[in-house]
Formats: C-alpha cells, structure tokens, sequence
C-alpha cells in the first residue's frame, strides 16, 4: 500500500497507534517472562483474543507498506526495524549526520533472545543490514540489499545498551558500499560490510 500521507495527520496517527504498539511490546516481553498460574494466563489470553478481534474489525488487508509524505519522505509503519506501529520492531530511531555517519542507540530484551543472555545472530543482521542500508537511501531513490557480510567478534548481550553505526565507504555506479558495526559498552560486537543496490530508473 502505498499512500499520500498529510503531515498533519502523521504526529495524530503516531499518538494513536505508536502507544499501542508499545503496550503490546511490552506485553510480548511479559509473556516471555511470566511464571502466572495456568488459570491467570488462560484469563490474559482471553482478554488478548478479544482485543484482537476488536481490533481487526477495521484491519486493513496485506501487509502496511510505504506512506509517502509530500516532502519525499516515507513513513514505514510496519518496518521490523523501525516501524513504530510494529511490536516487533525495537523501535529503532536513526539518525543521519552531516559527516555521512548514521547510527542508533537501543537496548534489547527478552523478545531478541539467541543464545541464552544473548541477542540472536539474525537479531543482529537485521539492525545492521537497516542501518548500512540507511546509508544508501534516499527520498526517491530506494536500495536495496545486494550483499551483506558480517563478523561476530563476540556475543552481543540482551538488555544493555547498544549502539550501531555506519557509513558509505565508496560508490560505484548503482551500488553503494558500506561499513559499519553493532557495539556495547565493551566495544564491538558484530562488523558489517553491504553492498546496496539502486535499481535503475525507466527512462520517462
């Protein structure tokens, strides 16, 4: 879907639907957690199927996609990384500097679990490969992932805070190289290098 998004209504649909997608965050770590009595859990469940059904009285088909703003931004309210109508989703909030650097700082929990104590491997990819992808995106100009090479140096702790970055190293024609890494307090953990495609434009 894809849609043209007035900039008055992105901060009101952010305040309805970005608090729900917290609170069900929250509840997705809970369930995780919880050691509740079988009847206290079979009671909760109850609760979610009928808040679910509510709720999917007026879903819409398919998957979310893309709004674009009349600026050439988008909105990706379902992005598994960013999307903040996405309870799977951290959220993660990228930055971009003026220098060409791009980065987040986040801190992951129960919900992103590998390795005991650990954020899986894939958990990792997936937040590297969107932010050296970010690197590469522009209003109107989309890439996309050709190549993505990672080192884990070593695991990456749940529930401390991280940061990622990165940033272009060089471009080649449609393609844009980046670098980058996912780091703790201790240092790095995981590096990364992509190759991110722009796919070229039909000519008018």
């Amino acid at each position: 879907m894809h849609d043209q998004t007035p900039c008055i209504d992105l901060g009101r649909l952010e305040s309805v639907y970005a608090p729900l997608a917290e609170s069900i965050r929250r509840l997705i770590d809970i369930s995780i957690r919880t050691e509740a009595e079988p009847a206290a859990v079979a009671a909760v469940q109850a609760k979610i199927d009928a808040a679910a059904a509510e709720l999917g009285e007026a879903a819409q088909p398919g998957p979310v996609g893309v709004h674009y703003l009349p600026d050439g931004q988008t909105v990706a309210w379902g992005n598994a990384v960013v999307g903040v109508r996405n309870p799977v989703a951290p959220p993660l909030v990228v930055h971009h500097e003026p220098d060409g650097v791009v980065w987040s700082e986040f801190t992951l929990g129960a919900a992103y679990e590998g390795p005991p104590g650990h954020v899986h491997g894939g958990i990792c990819a997936l937040v590297l490969d969107h932010v050296l992808g970010a690197t590469a995106h522009r209003p109107g100009r989309p890439a996309y992932t050709g190549t993505l090479t990672l080192r884990y140096r070593r695991r990456t702790e749940l529930g401390r805070p991280l940061r990622v970055q990165a940033h272009v190293e060089r471009t080649e024609g449609v393609k844009t190289f980046a670098v980058g890494h996912l780091a703790d307090e201790d240092g790095v953990t995981v590096e990364a290098e992509g190759i991110f495609i722009h796919p070229r434009q039909s000519p008018a």
